[in-house]
C-alpha cells in the first residue's frame, strides 16, 4: 500500500495535477514584463471598485481567482502568517465582490 508521500513523489494527486497544468501559464506570466501583471491587477481593482453591479463583481472575482490560484500553488511553502494573510485577502475580495454584485457597496 502506498502512502500519501509516496503518491506525491510519483506525481499523483490533485496538487501534482494542478502544478502540472499551471506550469505553462506560470512560465508565460513570468516571461511578461513586470509591469504587465501589475497593470492587470490595477485594472481589475479599478473595475471592481469604480464599476457597478456584476461588472464590478466580475473584476474582483477574477482577481480573487488569480490570488487563490497563486495561493494554492505556494501553500506548502508558506508559514502560518502567510497562509492567514492569503485567506484574509481572498475573503475580503470575495466579500467585496458579493457586495458589489448585490448593490450593497
Amino acid at each position: 500500500m502506498e502512502t500519501k508521500g509516496e503518491r506525491g513523489e510519483r506525481g499523483g494527486g490533485l496538487r501534482a495535477a494542478v502544478e502540472r497544468r499551471s506550469a505553462a501559464p506560470v512560465v508565460f506570466l513570468h516571461r511578461l514584463p513586470r509591469w504587465t501583471l501589475l497593470a492587470a491587477v490595477f485594472v481589475l481593482l479599478v473595475v471592481g471598485m469604480a464599476g457597478t453591479g456584476w461588472v464590478a463583481a466580475a473584476g474582483l472575482l477574477v482577481l480573487a481567482a488569480a490570488l487563490g490560484w497563486f495561493a494554492y500553488l505556494n501553500w506548502p511553502a508558506l508559514d502560518g502568517s502567510g497562509r492567514l494573510l492569503r485567506i484574509a485577502a481572498l475573503a475580503v475580495l470575495v466579500g467585496f465582490a458579493l457586495g458589489r454584485g448585490i448593490g450593497r457597496f
